[in-house]
């Protein structure tokens, strides 16, 4: 018998099926500056920036980890497509951009169209959401790399802020106050050790409800990484912000010291928020020193905000009038660049 892709493991036919699938989704995303079709060699986008006076380009790409593990133990895909789409959006937020056009990766074993479409799905109502575009993706089949049943998702993005609208920390100066945003959950990090402690330490399972927590421990792991666009552009109308950092891989320590000017140290006060229960009972399970925990999560604060000190509570109150749950959580000081979790 003669080989083919498909006695190698590769079926052709299911991609293209997987890509007619896709593209009810993708369609929805598509605005104006979209000038091409989903499955062209690439994608196209006009480049209408009428309303910049010096427009840059924002760029980034990420993945959600290990979280896609709980995906397949939940038999639930379309919300780490909306987590790969928040998480982009916001890493390219911080320094003030707003999101043009998505790119994904997808990377299976095997692929199974319903699947596929069903992550797309969720990354199209992120997309909807804040107004970007799913410009075009790449679906690979590679068995021998990935085991049965196993797959990975990444994700590209671009933006557009105007030049003189930057937002890369360097303004940051002493006695600034910072606002913390809430998460909504674990987002897209540390999922490596949540699943060990819960699921491999301690034998839970994705049904078991936990005293405590709201909803199933799979759907309290699966819920979505919160986007935060709508809500700082709005506060962006009214307020300065000096500086922005997403809480993600790292935590407090490492993602705040990367917008930090030298001569900058930062306080976050940890008993300025409640920590959410999810986070509390991975400490517990693990027996987590406090500083591990704030530096491999984000307890419960998925971005920080460096404002003025006596503009604070007005943006934490007009955050809170957009359904934001926003906390004064902790200050900027005059001396070398360090961050100190005060527990």
């Amino acid at each position: 018998m003669s080989n083919t892709y498909k006695s190698a493991g590769v079926d052709i036919e299911a991609g293209e099926l997987a890509v007619q699938k896709m593209k009810e989704y993708v369609h929805e995303t598509y605005n104006e500056n979209c000038l091409t079709e989903l499955g062209s060699f690439g994608g196209l986008f006009k480049c209408a920036f009428s309303d910049y006076e010096e427009p840059v380009l924002v760029s980034s790409i990420d993945g959600v980890g290990t979280k896609v593990k709980i995906a397949s133990m939940m038999n639930k895909y379309d919300t780490v497509g909306q987590d790969i789409v928040n998480h982009c959006i916001d890493d390219i937020l911080v320094q003030g951009a707003s999101p043009l056009f998505f790119m994904d990766y997808f990377a299976t074993a095997k692929l199974d169209p319903i699947v596929a479409s069903e992550i797309v799905k969720g990354m199209s109502i992120a997309c909807k959401e804040n107004g970007c575009a799913i410009l075009g993706g790449e679906t690979a089949e590679m068995p021998g790399v990935y085991s049965k049943g196993e797959f990975d998702i990444a994700g590209s993005i671009v933006g557009v802020v105007d030049r003189k609208k930057i937002i890369d920390g360097t303004k940051i100066t002493p006695n600034l106050s910072i606002i913390g945003f809430a998460s909504s959950g674990a987002h897209t990090n540390g999922y490596s050790l949540i699943r060990k402690l819960f699921f491999e330490d301690n034998n839970y399972s994705v049904n078991d409800k936990i005293e405590g927590f709201d909803k199933t421990l799979g759907e309290t792991l699966l819920a979505p990484h919160k986007c935060y666009y709508k809500t700082v552009k709005e506060l962006l109308k009214t307020y300065e912000i000096y500086g922005m950092a997403h809480i993600t891989g790292g935590g407090f320590y490492s993602n705040i010291k990367r917008i930090l000017p030298d001569n900058i140290t930062v306080e976050i006060d940890a008993k300025a928020w409640n920590v959410p229960p999810l986070f509390k009972k991975i400490q517990e399970l693990g027996k987590i020193e406090n500083t591990e925990m704030y530096k491999a999560f984000n307890m419960g604060i998925g971005l920080c905000l460096f404002v003025d000190k006596d503009k604070a509570n007005d943006i934490i109150n007009k955050a809170n009038s957009l359904n934001e749950k926003a906390f004064l959580i902790g200050k900027t000081k005059d001396a070398a660049k360090s961050v100190r979790v005060i527990f």
